[in-house]
C-alpha cells in the first residue's frame, strides 16, 4: 500500500482491465540434418544467402540445404538450423605459434573432416605492434596443393568462403580481442587459448590447413538415432541436434528430410513434438515409394502432430543445371510460412503451388490420391494450367476432430499466445477482481481471433466462451493456489469435399 505522510498531491498509477495477448509466431521452422559445413549447435538464420554463409550450399549427401531453400523460396523467414554430424566425429585444428610455443589454437567452428579443407594465415596487424592479422579460406573441394588465394589469384578452385580480421589482439581488455573480434564473428574457425598456457601474439605464418578432422571419428559410417537425438550434449551451453531444439520456444514447425531413412527418428520428431506441445511435425515419404507401399499410419503412431506428404519433387540443382528428386518437406513448410502471413494460421495451407519445384517424382491421378486421403497422405499434384499444389491438408490422427493441420495448429497458436500473454496472472490474488480480468484479456484475444475468421459464427459468443469463477474452480482449488480458466472455441475446418449438386427442370417446372 501507498504511503502519505506529508500534506500534498499525490499521483499514482494503476492497471484497470484487461492486459493484451500477443499473438506467437506460427512459422518459424527447427530443420534437423546434415550439411556441407558450420557449427552444430543449432544456428538462426533469417535468408537462404544466411544459410550458405554459416552453412555452406548443396552437399552430396543431405536434402537439408535443397529444404532450407525450398523454406525461404515459399515464403518462410526465420528458421533454426541443428547440423547433425556423428557424436563420434573430430573437429579439425592447428596450433599457431610464438618462437616455439604454442601461441593461440584454431578450431574449425563444427566437427568433420570440412575442417580439413580451412587454411589460416598469419601476419603482422595494420595497426602496428600487439595485434596481428588472420586470414581464414576454406574450399569446398580440396585443391591438390595448397596455396596462397591473397597472394595467387589465378590457380583453380578458389576458396568457396573468406574472411580475413585485421588488428586482432590477444589482451583480454582490448576492444579487438580475438574472442570478440573473431569468434563472435567468423562461419568458419574459433580462437583459444593453447591449454594450460595464456594467449601469445602469434607469429607470422604461410597459409596452412587444419588437420585431424573426421566426420565418423573411425567409428561407423553413416548417421543413427543417437546422431539426430544427441541425448549425450543435455548440459547447458552444450546441446545438439534434437535435444538442442527442445530449448528454442521460438520454434513451431519441425522438420528433418527423408526422416523414415533413419530408424526411429520419425517417432523422436513426434514424441518431441507431443512433449512440448508447442510445434508440428512435417514427414515425408521415402524414395521412390509405390502407393500400395504407403501406409503411414501402420509405420508411425496415430498423431495430431503431424503431417505426411507425397511424392518427392524435382528442383533445378543451380550447380549442375540437373533436376534433383528431394523430399518435399522444406518446400511445404514454405507454404504453411506463406499462409500465416497471407492469411492466417487458421487455414490450410493446401490448394497453393509450390514455388520452383519444376516436376514430380511420381504424377498422381485422383482415383489413385482416392486411396491415399483416407490413410492420411496429403497429395502433391500437378494440375494442368495451375502448377503444382499441395492438395492435401489432414493430420496423422485418426480423431475426427483433430483431422485437419490447421485445426491443430490453430490451437497450439491459442495455446501459446495466452499462455504466453497470462504469465502476469501468477502470484497475483486469487479473487472475483482477478477472475474478471482473467476474463476480459482473453475475451478480448479470442474476440480478435473470430474477427480474423479463424472461429466460426455470427457473434462472438457463438464463436468462443470463456469461464472463469466458481462453477471452475472449488474453494480447494483456490486454497490450493490454482485458478483454473475453461475455455471453448469452434474452429473453423476447410472445405475439403466441394459437392455441387444440379438437377435438370423441365420448362414449365417450379424449383422445389
Amino acid at each position: 500500500m501507498p504511503e502519505y505522510l506529508s500534506p500534498g498531491v499525490y499521483v499514482e498509477e494503476i492497471e484497470i482491465g484487461s492486459k493484451p495477448v500477443e499473438g506467437v509466431s506460427t512459422s518459424t521452422a527447427g530443420f534437423l540434418g546434415g550439411t556441407e559445413r558450420g557449427p552444430t549447435k543449432p544456428e538462426f538464420v533469417a535468408s537462404w544467402l544466411e544459410f550458405q554463409r554459416k552453412f555452406g550450399g548443396y552437399a552430396d549427401a543431405s536434402y537439408l540445404p535443397y529444404a532450407v531453400q525450398g523454406f525461404f523460396d515459399n515464403g518462410g523467414q526465420r528458421a533454426y538450423i541443428a547440423r547433425v554430424v556423428s557424436k563420434e566425429a573430430v573437429t579439425a585444428q592447428a596450433t599457431l605459434k610464438y618462437d616455439d610455443e604454442d601461441a593461440l589454437q584454431v578450431s574449425a567452428i563444427g566437427e568433420g573432416d570440412w575442417g580439413n579443407r580451412v587454411a589460416v594465415k598469419v601476419a603482422a596487424g595494420s595497426s602496428g605492434a600487439g595485434t596481428f592479422k588472420i586470414s581464414v579460406f576454406y574450399w569446398k573441394k580440396l585443391p591438390k596443393a595448397l596455396y596462397d588465394p591473397e597472394a595467387d589469384t589465378k590457380t583453380l578452385p578458389r576458396p568457396s568462403a573468406a574472411e580475413q580480421y585485421d588488428n586482432v589482439s590477444v589482451d583480454p581488455d582490448s576492444p579487438d580481442y580475438y574472442e570478440k573480434k573473431v569468434n563472435l564473428s567468423s562461419n568458419l574457425i574459433r580462437l583459444g587459448a593453447a591449454a594450460g598456457k595464456p594467449a601469445l601474439l602469434p607469429d607470422a605464418s604461410a597459409a596452412a590447413y587444419l588437420t585431424g578432422g573426421d566426420d565418423f571419428g573411425g567409428a561407423a559410417t553413416s548417421l543413427v538415432l543417437a546422431d539426430y537425438v544427441r541425448s549425450d550434449t543435455d548440459q547447458p551451453g552444450q546441446r545438439k541436434g534434437l535435444t538442442a531444439l527442445d530449448g528454442i520456444d521460438d520454434i513451431s514447425l519441425l522438420y528433418s528430410p527423408n526422416a523414415l531413412a533413419v530408424n526411429g527418428l520419425a517417432q523422436a520428431l513426434i514424441a518431441h513434438s507431443e512433449q512440448l506441445k508447442d510445434r508440428f511435425v512435417v514427414l515425408d515419404s521415402e524414395a521412390q515409394k509405390k502407393i500400395d507401399e504407403l501406409s503411414p499410419r501402420d509405420d508411425i503412431e496415430d498423431t495430431k502432430y503431424a503431417a505426411f506428404y507425397y511424392p518427392w519433387i524435382k528442383v533445378v540443382n543451380p550447380d549442375t543445371g540437373m533436376q534433383q528428386t528431394i523430399p518435399p518437406g522444406g518446400h511445404v513448410l514454405g507454404l504453411y510460412a506463406r499462409t500465416d502471413v497471407e492469411r492466417g494460421v487458421h487455414k490450410a495451407p493446401a490448394n497453393d503451388t509450390l514455388r520452383g519445384v519444376v516436376d514430380l517424382e511420381f504424377q498422381i491421378t485422383k482415383g489413385e490420391q482416392d486411396i491415399l486421403n483416407p490413410r492420411g497422405v496429403n497429395v502433391i499434384r500437378a494440375f494442368s494450367g495451375r502448377g503444382i499444389r499441395v492438395w492435401g491438408a489432414r493430420t496423422m490422427s485418426s480423431d475426427p476432430l483433430w483431422k485437419y493441420v490447421n485445426v491443430r495448429r490453430l490451437f497450439i497458436f491459442l495455446e501459446e499466445s495466452i499462455y504466453n500473454g497470462t504469465q502476469w496472472v501468477v502470484f497475483e490474488p486469487n479473487d472475483d477482481k482477478l477472475w474478471a480480468r482473467v476474463r476480459r484479456t482473453v475475451n478480448e484475444f479470442l474476440t480478435r481471433i473470430w474477427r480474423d475468421g479463424a472461429l466460426v459464427g455470427a457473434k462472438a459468443e457463438e464463436a468462443f466462451f470463456v469461464k472463469v469463477d466458481r462453477s471452475t474452480m472449488t474453494q480447494d482449488d483456490i486454497n490450493n493456489g490454482r485458478l483454473i480458466v475453461l475455455i471453448g472455441v469452434a474452429p473453423v475446418r476447410p472445405a475439403e469435399f466441394v459437392i455441387f449438386r444440379i438437377a435438370q427442370l423441365s420448362g414449365s417446372a417450379n424449383a422445389q
